[in-house]
């Protein structure tokens, strides 16, 4: 029993080298594939950097030839004729240069006239309003004045004027006072006299009674509207001084805010929010921005990529007032090229240490930047799909592939 015993732990440990050893045998099977492939992927390398080579070198061969071919040709041609072809070709460039600063100041000079044109028509726009407004109102009093006259007219149908004249003490022909007013109140005094000779009215001490009290009751009211209608013009005065604070406090750090952030998009140059009025509650908000190497004052001159990086900025200048947790771009990197798009992304990448961006984009320079990428395929017709990436998981598992 005891040498059974002993013979089967021979064998059990003789079973665990044999696993031993064919585990070693798989992975030294496994290391020999990694191996054969990694020779594999490098013999195609080396095949393909050698194709490369003899490329370059045939090329460099053909441009050495064309290079001896040309001082050949240059060595054969005569040296006078080319001077004075040179010679021709720098008066043509100076004569050039001396019409293109021609045409530059003159498009300048035109862009101050219209510019000028432009707040000369704004305040003409001003001041055409309270006139407007007066012109109303003479149409209206103009109105009046000839409702009256008819109403006078049918009322004196049928009658002389001449016998009414000397009655009223006026002659047309002395000149005499032809007032509205006057006329009226000589015809309420004739009025009143008229009542006067009527019937005697015994209730008249209780009917002045009575108005009496009604005239206190509605003078009360009268008082009580008076006082309503100072305080509402105390609030309203008190809003609009208030509304005019806030207007200009928000105008102000808005404009600094664009003027921070205008240069760092564009690398340099000045950009400012004007107003085309005196008045901030009824004037409007001009924007004039200045690139690096332009003298452009408004931005109705820019080309589109400028006009969509000061847009932007203004954006932006809004955005830095009351800054959100968070903010959606949707394309705005779309009318930009490769260097603005960088800037872009710098200002967002420095703004995201306080705001997370949600930037919906087709971009690669700005794909770069997200730390999470969704992207929407469709796989099926009719079938949309969602696939996300995370960029750092991307990156971690790139670093442990290289490891490996």
């Amino acid at each position: 029993h005891a040498q059974v015993d002993e013979a089967q732990r021979n064998a059990n440990s003789q079973d665990i080298a044999l696993r031993d050893q064919r585990s070693r045998a798989q992975q030294a099977q496994h290391a020999l594939q990694e191996a054969n492939f990694f020779a594999k992927t490098c013999t195609e390398k080396i095949a393909d950097l050698q194709h490369n080579v003899q490329q370059i070198t045939d090329a460099l061969a053909q441009l050495e030839q064309t290079l001896t071919q040309l001082r050949a040709d240059m060595s054969a041609s005569e040296d006078n004729s080319a001077e004075q072809q040179l010679q021709a070709a720098l008066q043509v460039r100076q004569s050039c240069e001396q019409s293109l600063g021609e045409a530059r100041n003159i498009l300048e000079n035109a862009t101050v006239a219209l510019q000028k044109q432009e707040q000369e028509r704004m305040t003409c726009e001003h001041r055409l309003n309270p006139l407007r407004d007066k012109l109303g109102e003479l149409t209206l009093k103009e109105q009046e004045a000839r409702l009256h006259y008819e109403q006078w007219s049918e009322q004196l149908q049928g009658v002389d004027e001449q016998q009414l004249l000397p009655l009223l003490g006026l002659d047309s022909r002395q000149g005499g006072n032809n007032k509205p007013a006057a006329l009226q109140s000589e015809l309420n005094r004739l009025n009143a006299g008229i009542e006067a000779l009527g019937a005697v009215n015994l209730a008249a001490l209780e009917e002045l009674q009575v108005a009496n009290e009604r005239k206190a009751y509605l003078d009360a009211q009268a008082a009580d509207l008076n006082e309503a209608m100072a305080t509402l013009e105390d609030a309203i005065r008190r809003i609009d001084r208030e509304s005019r604070e806030l207007l200009m406090d928000t105008y102000n750090k808005v404009n600094q805010h664009l003027s921070e952030m205008f240069p760092i998009l564009f690398a340099g140059g000045e950009a400012r929010l004007v107003l085309t009025g005196e008045e901030i509650l009824d004037s409007g908000v001009q924007v004039m921005a200045q690139p690096p190497g332009k003298k452009n004052s408004s931005i109705h001159l820019l080309s589109g990529g400028e006009k969509a990086l000061t847009a932007i900025a203004l954006i932006f200048s809004l955005f830095q007032l009351n800054p959100a947790p968070f903010c959606l771009l949707d394309e705005v990197d779309a009318p930009l090229d490769d260097t603005n798009t960088e800037r872009l992304c710098a200002l967002i990448r420095k703004m995201a240490q306080h705001t997370q961006f949600v930037f919906i984009s087709h971009n690669k320079i700005t794909m770069e930047l997200a730390q999470q990428l969704v992207g929407v395929t469709m796989q099926e017709k009719g079938v949309s799909k969602v696939v996300a990436v995370d960029i750092e998981e991307a990156l971690r598992m790139r670093d442990e592939q290289q490891a490996a």
